[in-house]
């Protein structure tokens, strides 16, 4: 087991930014098979459902575009954002029918009531947990009203970083995952009502919890 430490980096963004450039390719290669028994695979297949054909959809943490972006791009028009310049590169090379914006996502700008769906697959985890309140906020402004997201959150409350990511030395990944009770908590005030739970993957202890919510009739901006 990789070795981990509660000690809070001086700038975790930052040391994000510098793990995906180093270990970009490490993390997830230029394909990844959408079979049927992958997580990707099961959460898309009862998410997309919810979701017209030709919505404009956005991924937080996109990485390279794979494999969401492109998975979803081939039925509606998807927006990408990532924190890493390295990952959003490799995206607009592998993903040429979505569009990419290298941004903090909890700092990017759209218009309210842009988008018919969200997903965040593994990325909230990430963000430092004083900024989620307000970045949930932000995805349901982002979202027309009836509109669904995916998120990906932690189970237990924590935060710390991991040595040696994805087992490149010197590398280090930066988490912080409010708690499954305190992500339901922000998700209902900001009048995301959740339509459905799980657990990814699906014999984890304790795993990630995965929340699909709906925009609330009458919650627009």
């Amino acid at each position: 087991m990789l070795e981990s430490t509660i000690t809070t980096p001086h700038d975790p963004k930052a040391l994000i930014r510098q793990a995906y450039a180093v270990a970009s390719e490490t993390y997830r290669g230029d394909d990844f098979r959408l079979a049927a028994a992958s997580g990707y695979a099961h959460w898309l297949r009862r998410f997309e459902p919810r979701i017209p054909a030709g919505s404009r959809l956005l991924e937080l943490g996109c990485g390279n575009g794979i494999p969401v972006a492109r998975e979803l791009a081939k039925r509606h028009r998807v927006t990408g954002v990532d924190i890493s310049d390295t990952q959003i590169a490799r995206a607009r090379v592998l993903v040429p029918e979505a569009e990419f914006v290298c941004a903090d996502m909890t700092q990017v700008q759209f218009e309210a009531n842009s988008f018919d769906a969200i997903t965040a697959f593994f990325s909230i985890i990430n963000v430092p947990l004083e900024e989620q309140p307000q970045l949930i906020c932000n995805i349901a402004r982002w979202l027309k009203v009836g509109g669904h997201v995916l998120a990906i959150v932690g189970k237990i409350k924590g935060t710390w970083v991991e040595q040696q990511w994805r087992g490149v030395k010197g590398i280090s990944m930066y988490y912080s995952h409010a708690g499954l009770a305190e992500s339901r908590a922000s998700f209902a005030a900001a009048g995301l009502e959740i339509v459905e739970e799980g657990t990814e993957p699906a014999n984890g202890d304790p795993g990630f919890a995965v929340l699909v919510a709906r925009k609330a009739e009458g919650k627009s901006d």
